[in-house]
């Protein structure tokens, strides 16, 4: 496996700036390996073997695995969360931003299977460690905020006030999207197309009053 050679001396990187953007260099770049292993599997040594980047250079930039992969999910999160925004500028109607949030919402399932899993396995152990916790609850608050964001516009433009809160509209979306990628996984391709008129109910029940 290549390793990479770092000619930049160790006080260029840690100028203002530079070692935090290479630690997200590094974090992004090895996203991909980190959503294949999973939690459980990944050690930055694993990591390492499976990324053209060596363990020495991993070790320098992230204390451990935990360091890395919350680095790593906080800078893909960073995109996720405004995923959306484009459809919410551009919808003209109800009808449009419900259609175009829908295409997003099972293409996003399809294209970053892997990367939602680890975002979920992560979620999922920060109920045993405490170590990361406060990045997941962070993470958490803006999904619930992206989300909102759509609901919020889909009831302006059908001149409507939202019925639900924004925790409860995240938590049914999330659900919805969860179920959905497990099926995705695991090859269910009808129990994913359920999965659009699950999400088509929940947007009728937003609308009523």
């Amino acid at each position: 496996m290549t390793q990479v050679a770092d000619t930049t001396t160790r006080a260029e990187e840690r100028a203002p700036g530079k070692f935090e953007a290479r630690r997200t260099e590094l974090a992004l770049a090895t996203l991909h390996t980190l959503a294949e292993l999973g939690y459980a599997r990944t050690s930055l040594r694993e990591i390492a073997q499976n990324s053209e980047y060596s363990h020495g250079v991993l070790h320098y930039y992230f204390t451990d695995k935990l360091d890395l992969i919350a680095h790593a999910v906080r800078q893909y999160e960073a995109v996720c969360v405004t995923r959306y925004d484009e459809v919410v500028a551009r919808a003209e109607s109800a009808e449009q931003l419900q259609i175009e949030f829908t295409e997003t919402f099972f293409e996003t399932l399809r294209a970053d299977a892997p990367i939602h899993r680890l975002w979920y396995d992560l979620r999922n152990q920060s109920l045993f460690d405490d170590s990361f916790r406060a990045d997941v609850l962070d993470i958490e608050e803006r999904r619930e905020q992206m989300i909102w964001r759509v609901i919020a516009r889909f009831c302006e433009l059908s001149d409507v006030e939202p019925s639900i809160t924004p925790a409860t509209a995240y938590i049914t979306i999330d659900g919805i999207f969860q179920r959905a990628l497990l099926h995705q996984i695991a090859g269910r391709d009808a129990e994913i197309d359920d999965a659009r008129g699950q999400l088509a109910a929940v947007f009728e029940f937003r609308t009523h009053c």
